[in-house]
């Protein structure tokens, strides 16, 4: 124990673990306590401050010397704070579809950050646990990941925000028509009832699963350490509720974000598949040597660059979109 407290790595570990539970319970706390709608000003300043909390993050990482490490933690952090803005796309279907008082939203957010961070610990503890063990996993990785970019690129907007599993619930519990504030169960005439809100949490908690699905081999492309992995998804939910009301009614103003997401999937799937040949001893050692590499650095590249050139294309498509009723007057 006095061996592992004499690294600053691992003290830096411990102490940055900490601060990061206190900073998420006192989030949780002011949702609880105070649960409004924050204006533009205040979402504005916590996501910058949750912004600058992962850059301080990565620029201690430097500081010590650690440079590997701190490029690693940046193109995780990206990595997944796109997947996490598409998570929100989905979170503004499922509060739109269930028509969730704005009031209340804060909370039903946190608790789809709190679902998100359990889901993905136990998926990080999980990976890490089969990589050491079985290196040929990161070509199932790279075929998810493939696959996932795919289903991203030509996805089709569901409509229907209902899945199978909350369509029969709705057939054999009885649910009230209206919320009772952020209650799950009310006492109607006698009769116990859920509310839409126990809908609404299982909407939300079903969606964690399948987006946990696709980030963890996503940060695992980029980094092995376990804790840089967990940091880059904390960092990545932080904020992500001030950010749903930041951006509002944006998101779906920006056509072709998820196209920069899929081409950032499929960058990971391919590096993943040149990583697994690379270090499988299914292979000869000569073969293995062949195999390109790609750096941590040119990762960080890519992923600043797809979504810059994805969210740079929906702005010059939504600038065009407003100017063209202009054009026709």
């Amino acid at each position: 124990m006095q061996e592992f407290f004499q690294d600053p790595y691992h003290v830096f570990e411990v102490v940055s673990s900490v601060v990061l539970v206190l900073i998420l319970v006192a989030d949780l706390l002011l949702v609880v306590k105070r649960p409004h709608v924050p204006s533009m000003k205040e979402a504005s300043l916590w996501v910058a401050f949750y912004v600058t909390l992962a850059l301080v993050f990565a620029g201690i990482l430097f500081a010590m010397g650690d440079s590997q490490h701190g490029v690693e933690f940046l193109a995780g952090w990206l990595t997944e704070y796109s997947l996490s803005i598409d998570n929100l796309f989905v979170f503004v279907i499922i509060m739109t579809g269930f028509s969730v008082p704005k009031k209340y939203q804060q909370q039903v957010l946190m608790v789809g950050i709190i679902l998100a961070l359990i889901f993905r610990g136990i998926f990080i503890v999980a990976g890490a646990a089969v990589i050491e063990r079985f290196i040929e996993v990161f070509f199932l990785f790279g075929l998810f990941l493939l696959w996932t970019a795919w289903r991203q690129a030509f996805k089709e907007e569901d409509a229907d925000s209902e899945n199978g599993l909350i369509r029969m619930l709705r057939k054999r519990v009885n649910i009230t028509d209206e919320y009772h504030g952020s209650k799950l169960r009310v006492d109607i005439d006698g009769t116990r009832y859920w509310t839409p809100m126990l809908i609404v949490f299982i909407a939300i908690g079903s969606t964690d699963i399948m987006f946990a699905l696709d980030s963890i081999p996503a940060i695992f492309g980029i980094t092995q350490d376990p804790f840089l992995v967990f940091t880059a998804n904390v960092f990545a939910l932080m904020g992500l509720r001030q950010l749903y009301f930041l951006l509002g009614g944006l998101l779906d103003k920006l056509p072709y974000l998820h196209y920069g997401i899929a081409a950032i999937l499929a960058f990971i799937g391919v590096k993943l598949f040149l990583h697994a040949l690379h270090e499988s001893d299914w292979f000869p050692e000569a073969f293995r040597d062949s195999v390109p590499v790609i750096n941590t650095w040119v990762s960080l590249g890519f992923i600043v660059l797809a979504m810059l050139v994805a969210t740079i294309a929906s702005l010059v498509a939504m600038r065009r979109e407003e100017e063209r009723p202009l054009r026709r007057e």
